[in-house]
């Protein structure tokens, strides 16, 4: 999320913009302390047949924090992120990677299709575009 929002995430969105009202009432329940984790939201899209991003824009009208990112690109403390470069890359996975870029990025989803792809946790992703200095950019709930 660009800190230019933090504490008014609701700014991001056009003035009137209201969250589906079933998808707040689960944020509600499962949000603790103004913060949810990114595994919540995405269980909340999931129960309610919503896409990520409608639960990302309740999230930011309700003014929550979307934490524990499961790339571990943010939302952990102290250290606020917690992937680290690979030690190596699996060849096969750096092309799926190098394949899949954007203007040089690799969006969130396409992250997740390469975990899939390769049945590895998202974090191995995350880890591998460290390595090669691949941003990850277009987050599927918004923050990024």
């Amino acid at each position: 999320m660009p800190h230019e929002y933090a504490g008014n995430y609701a700014r991001k969105h056009p003035a009137g913009t209201k969250p589906d009202e079933k998808i707040a009432e689960a944020v509600r329940a499962v949000g603790r302390d103004g913060k949810i984790g990114c595994a919540e939201a995405f269980a909340i899209a999931k129960d309610l047949g919503a896409e990520p991003e409608s639960v990302g824009v309740a999230i930011d009208l309700l003014e929550y924090r979307i934490n524990r990112c499961q790339l571990g690109l943010f939302g952990y403390e102290p250290k606020k992120r917690i992937v680290e470069p690979a030690e190596s890359v699996n060849p096969e996975m750096k092309k799926a990677i190098l394949s899949s870029l954007e203007g040089g990025k690799l969006a969130c989803a396409e992250a997740w299709k390469i975990a899939d792809r390769f049945h590895c946790p998202r974090m191995d992703v995350a880890a591998a575009c460290e390595a090669l200095s691949i941003k990850i950019n277009n987050c599927r709930l918004g923050s990024f």
